[in-house]
């Protein structure tokens, strides 16, 4: 899937779990939807976008939930 694509995508569930009073539990929830309805090459692909683009157009909130809780 082109990368653009799965980043906007990404942008537009963090934007959702954004308003989520607590952050922390915003970024398991963003990753655990990644996990759940994303497929595990759309995964691999978002990972290694943001390991070889640290500027990888990602909003903070989500880049942290990947970074942090994806695998």
């Amino acid at each position: 899937m082109n990368i653009e694509q799965l980043v906007k995508m990404a942008n537009q569930i963090g934007d959702f779990f954004r308003s989520y009073p607590d952050h922390e539990q915003a970024k398991k929830d963003i990753a655990s939807h990644l996990q759940r309805f994303w497929a595990p090459q759309m995964r691999q692909q978002i990972l290694q976008h943001i390991g070889e683009h640290p500027d990888s157009g990602l909003n903070p909130l989500v880049s942290s939930a990947i970074r942090e809780h994806l695998h």
